[in-house]
């Protein structure tokens, strides 16, 4: 039975989304956002309704500029809003996209004296006794913090120039204030569209949910920047700076300090002499490669977290920066995600068609001539074309009509995934307008797959497994002799087969360890006669 307490929460809470409603649409209301949405449209009647709603305000300033500084007041949640459609230059009028980008690392800075404070309370330490230098003034500002430069010792004694992000103060009421509206929109939309078990709206929220509050964790963004940076040791395209965990703390974050230029800065890439097709092809690998092959990506890949270093022994590389949202994808969703993708490039429309339908993406009853001709018709056009000549904004609406014609179930695990691959399509669009996206993944997309089923994959799970399979097996007799012994007579003689069956298996597979055992080592002994042959 809810008590008072109960009620008395209840009330709180409505009023305090009441409140934040409120507080959104006052703010947009102020910077004319209904101008600017009204003024987009040719109709005659809205463009009047729009002169008379602005009557009496004052609307002086450019409309990229009034976005900006609205997206800036609303909150961290809309400043992403706004980082991602920064990225889209093929669906935003040049002077929108060109504010917008400001909110990628120009966000107005909080006080360093905040910053300065949080670094001593996390670290019990004056701020002298932490660093041999520390920069006032922050070198990027963003939704959710802040970086500043300094310098410090390492364990070794060494001085290392590092970098030091600092949280914002009192994000956390902020984004689940806006969190609990989108939580209450959410269930608006599933109640009342005739879409929304489809689109599951609920379901997307409690991701970016959970997504924004690992962003709030900085020693949780720590723990992904190691884990991207040993991943790609070996691939020699990208860059992920070292952390320096006796300094790493929910509120605080130091690391290595990356000197590169910053990739939106094309021309100065270009005066350089960076390679700007090539770079953008490697941004394509380095995407497929985390996504497909480890499963574990980068997913806030906006131009203000990637620089491009210009040192003589890495000139050329990506600089990754800034770790607070991850994607993680299952083997399944790996292997099924491939299979679409190589399908996809292959322009083998039936089989996108049978996997939606073996996943349960749609109802098993869908015919899947009709899906197959479907896919064909929003896909075919826009293949062997360079980025320049997509027109995304038409290839999501095609698709959207398509995904509601066969009730096609939103995967909310999914949509960072998504989000992300529409940054990297909008940021290869920047870097190279000619860049065949389709080309550039098919060859990766197609060896990952090979590989996936091949001798080496094989010799792979076999590795992983012994150990397990090496406990388990000599367990097996015993395990059925037991159950032989404590169950009903009339299963004996079947389990007493199976018990002959597995004690055979054992031996085959001892046979089969033995066999492999000696093949692997002869062939060590053969490498290691062939280098001393050499070396003699």
């Amino acid at each position: 039975m809810a008590g008072p307490h109960s009620a008395s929460g209840a009330r709180t809470g409505w009023f305090s989304r009441f409140r934040r409603s409120f507080t959104i649409v006052w703010i947009a209301l102020r910077h004319g956002l209904d101008e600017l949405v009204l003024s987009s449209f040719d109709k005659p009647g809205l463009r009047r309704l729009t002169r008379i709603l602005t009557v009496g305000r004052q609307l002086d300033a450019p409309r990229g500029q009034r976005l900006r500084e609205a997206l800036e007041q609303l909150g961290p949640i809309f400043v992403k809003f706004g980082q991602v459609l920064s990225t889209r230059r093929d669906l935003l009028p040049a002077d929108v996209a060109d504010e917008l980008a400001r909110l990628q690392d120009r966000v107005p800075p909080f006080d360093s004296a905040i910053a300065i404070a949080t670094i001593e309370r996390s670290f019990r330490r004056p701020i002298g006794a932490i660093f041999e230098s520390f920069d006032p003034v922050p070198v990027a500002s963003a939704s959710i913090a802040q970086v500043h430069f300094a310098t410090l010792r390492d364990r070794d004694g060494r001085l290392r120039e590092v970098a030091v992000k600092v949280l914002r103060p009192g994000m956390l009421p902020v984004i689940d204030k806006d969190l609990a509206l989108m939580h209450q929109m959410a269930g608006w939309v599933e109640r009342l569209s005739a879409d929304g078990k489809r689109l599951k709206p609920r379901e997307v929220v409690a991701e970016f949910d959970k997504y924004l509050h690992d962003e709030l964790d900085l020693v949780r963004e720590a723990a992904s920047a190691a884990q991207l940076r040993r991943n790609m040791t070996g691939l020699d395209l990208v860059l992920i700076p070292e952390m320096f965990w006796d300094f790493c703390h929910p509120e605080v974050l130091v690391m290595e300090r990356m000197n590169g230029v910053p990739i939106a800065q094309l021309e100065r890439l270009r005066e350089l002499g960076v390679d700007i097709p090539r770079l953008a092809r490697d941004g394509v690998t380095i995407f497929f490669t985390q996504v497909f092959r480890d499963g574990f990506f980068h997913a806030d890949m906006h131009p203000g977290n990637i620089q491009v270093s210009v040192a003589p022994d890495t000139f050329g590389r990506y600089i990754s920066l800034d770790f607070g949202i991850v994607g993680t994808l299952t083997e399944v969703d790996k292997d099924y995600l491939a299979q679409n993708f190589t399908a996809f490039f292959r322009r083998d429309y039936k089989r996108v068609a049978e996997l939606h339908i073996e996943s349960g993406w749609v109802p098993a009853g869908t015919r899947v001539d009709e899906l197959e001709a479907a896919i064909r018709a929003v896909c075919e056009p826009y293949f062997d074309r360079p980025l320049r000549e997509i027109s995304l904004g038409m290839v999501l609406m095609r698709l959207f009509q398509t995904s509601r014609r066969f009730h096609v179930e939103i995967q909310p695990q999914l949509v960072l995934l998504q989000k992300t691959l529409l940054n990297i399509e909008g940021l290869g669009r920047q870097l190279d307008p000619e860049l065949d996206l389709w080309a550039t993944a098919k060859p990766f997309l197609e060896k990952w797959m090979a590989d996936q089923i091949g001798p080496q994959k094989l010799l792979e799970q076999l590795r992983d497994e012994a150990p397990r399979y090496a406990q388990l097996l000599p367990q097996l007799p015993r395990l059925l002799h037991d159950y032989l012994k404590h169950h009903d007579r009339p299963h004996d003689r079947d389990l007493q087969e199976l018990l002959r069956e597995q004690q055979r298996t054992n031996r085959l597979l001892q046979t089969l360890l033995f066999v492999g055992t000696g093949f692997i080592l002869g062939l060590a002994f053969m490498l290691l006669a062939a280098r001393l042959h050499l070396f003699l």
